[in-house]
């Protein structure tokens, strides 16, 4: 029988998360069962640092509100963890089994880790140390693998889309090419859907490289039907054929994925108004897309999955990933959702042994892109 379980929320904020964390608590209280929250993520896993969850004080009024009241951290790796000694000089150290520690002294049954791929990488790797992890994936990017989609992508989508209708108007009246560079780190799905519902000129994704030739054609090709100016949705991991990704800063963190990318609006801005002869500015979304009011459909599917993951503790199955697919949800193993990332403690993020969910060629969002009329630069 469960009697204490814990959340923690790491990595970047997201819309939809203090819904997951609101059901997690009101279904722990109807059966019987202790909530509390680590603050900030795994940095409170380490520090020991927790509070109770009370549906009737603390954990009520969730649903609209941003962010996460327990905070997060998306620069702790516990497993190889930054250490400045007085002289100046930087080591690593696992300090996991101090958390174990932690866990087992004050008797959580269960952690429910909601977070992206790198969090869920280290709920498998506390998994192996004989801790109950149960994951719920949260990511605006919508990349983590196994599950059709997370909480916080539906919100950032739509603010995506607010902003392009936003941009047609001064294009329009300017006679420019607007471009709009938005998140996603290394899978283009807030670029593509952003764009299609836009209704943008051209999208471009990671996992097509651009040709900006292509992209000229396109806007040269408006021009000669009398549209006059351009929408370029372009994903911050995009990058062109002959180049790479254009990184803002490469953090000195290790076990972390430490490269902070951000330019590629600024670059594909200065480049086509250079080959085209029009006016071309940059916008770039940045943070508006992580914050704020979630969306109506992503308090129901936080809602749903911070259920589901109660359900399943209740139940005895652990060290899982609470899913998403063709609209049921359902869990997979951590095993499963790690991929080939296998080495405990290891970075997280885009290499050919992580395991995070890219758009494929044969999705129908490409095909839909293409048909009517989106550029993906190719």
């Amino acid at each position: 029988m469960l009697k204490k379980v814990a959340i923690l929320t790491n990595g970047g904020d997201a819309p939809g998360l203090n819904a997951v964390i609101r059901a997690i608590v009101k279904t722990a209280e109807h059966n019987g069962i202790e909530t509390y929250g680590f603050i900030e993520g795994y940095k409170g896993l380490l520090q020991n640092n927790y509070i109770k969850l009370d549906s009737n004080s603390n954990a009520s009024g969730l649903l609209h509100k941003g962010g996460t009241i327990i905070g997060t951290s998306n620069s702790t790796n516990v497993f190889k963890y930054k250490i400045q000694k007085e002289n100046g000089e930087v080591e690593y150290k696992d300090l996991s089994d101090e958390c174990v520690k932690n866990i087992r002294n004050a008797g959580f049954d269960c952690i429910f880790a909601l977070g992206g791929d790198g969090t869920q990488k280290s709920s498998r790797d506390f998994s192996l140390k004989g801790i109950n992890f149960i994951g719920v994936p949260k990511t605006i990017d919508n990349d983590v693998a196994h599950t059709d989609t997370t909480f916080g992508y539906n919100t950032a989508v739509s603010v995506a889309t607010e902003a392009i209708d936003r941009l047609h108007t001064t294009a329009e009246s300017h006679h420019r090419i607007l471009v709009l560079e938005v998140m996603g780190r290394y899978a283009g799905w807030i670029a593509l859907e952003s764009a299609i519902a836009g209704g943008a000129d051209v999208a471009l994704i990671p996992e097509i490289p651009y040709d900006i030739n292509k992209i000229v054609e396109k806007i040269n090709s408006r021009r000669e039907k009398g549209k006059n100016f351009s929408i370029v949705v372009t994903s911050e991991g995009a990058k062109p054929i002959d180049g790479e990704l254009v990184v803002k800063q490469v953090l000195n963190d290790a076990g972390l994925d430490n490269i902070k990318l951000g330019g590629i609006g600024d670059k594909l801005a200065h480049d086509l108004e250079k080959l085209t002869g029009m006016v071309s500015r940059n916008t770039v979304l940045g943070y508006v897309q992580r914050g704020g009011t979630p969306s109506a459909f992503d308090r129901v599917l936080s809602t749903r999955y911070g259920v589901k993951a109660m359900e399943l503790a209740m139940n005895g199955i652990f060290n899982v990933l609470v899913t998403y697919k063709g609209g049921e949800m359902g869990y997979v193993s951590l095993e499963d959702v790690v991929g080939n990332n296998k080495v405990v403690g290891a970075v997280s993020g885009n290499t050919k042994e992580s395991n995070i969910r890219k758009i494929k060629m044969d999705d129908d969002l490409i095909k839909v892109a293409r048909h009517v009329g989106i550029c993906l630069g190719d």
